[in-house]
């Protein structure tokens, strides 16, 4: 379990189905995060017992409420041939929350936690270039700009994402804070 000022950062389980559902059906949220709105709880449920249940992804609970709120943690790295030091970050908030920097606050635990407790020596970050507010989370965490490629599954052909990463040696330097 990791935390933040406002956020507890731990495992999803079966009975955060509900809170996932609230707003993964929002087609503000996952569209803009690269997945198709949820269409039932049943389908958060699935998502829960297969995608979230893999090592170091976390539900965002909102500490105040104890709401899921969102989700984030380390997902495939961007390149098959990446070595096991690099990872990355992937993220979505419920919409009713967007604007008030827990999602930063979150990608800074995140990278302390890669970095400190992983021991990864590059995390990356993606975003589609459309989602202005992704963009902003990965600036203020301080990442650096690498890359922009057109991406394909599904749902999406040809999407333009921005890709950024972070050394552990920068964000050291730093002392383990934003840029």
């Amino acid at each position: 379990m990791l935390q933040t000022e406002r956020t507890i950062l731990r495992p999803f389980a079966e009975g955060d189905a509900a809170d996932l559902y609230a707003y993964a059906k929002d087609p503000q949220v996952g569209p803009i995060a690269g997945w198709k709105s949820h269409e039932s709880v049943a389908e958060s449920l699935e998502i829960i017992r297969t995608v979230f249940s893999a090592p170091n992804t976390f539900a965002v609970v909102e500490k105040g409420t104890g709401r899921v709120i969102g989700s984030a943690g380390f997902v495939r790295p961007h390149k098959e041939d990446a070595p096991p030091t690099s990872s990355e970050i992937g993220y979505a908030l419920s919409a009713d929350c967007w604007g008030r920097g827990i999602m930063t606050e979150v990608v800074r635990e995140l990278l302390r936690y890669g970095f400190e407790e992983l021991g990864l020596e590059e995390i990356w970050c993606t975003h589609y270039q459309e989602n202005g507010r992704s963009r902003r989370v990965i600036e203020k965490c301080g990442f650096t700009y690498a890359f922009m490629e057109k991406l394909s599954d599904e749902f999406f052909p040809d999407r333009p994402t921005c890709f950024y990463f972070m050394l552990r040696q920068e964000w050291a330097q730093r002392g383990g804070r934003d840029g």
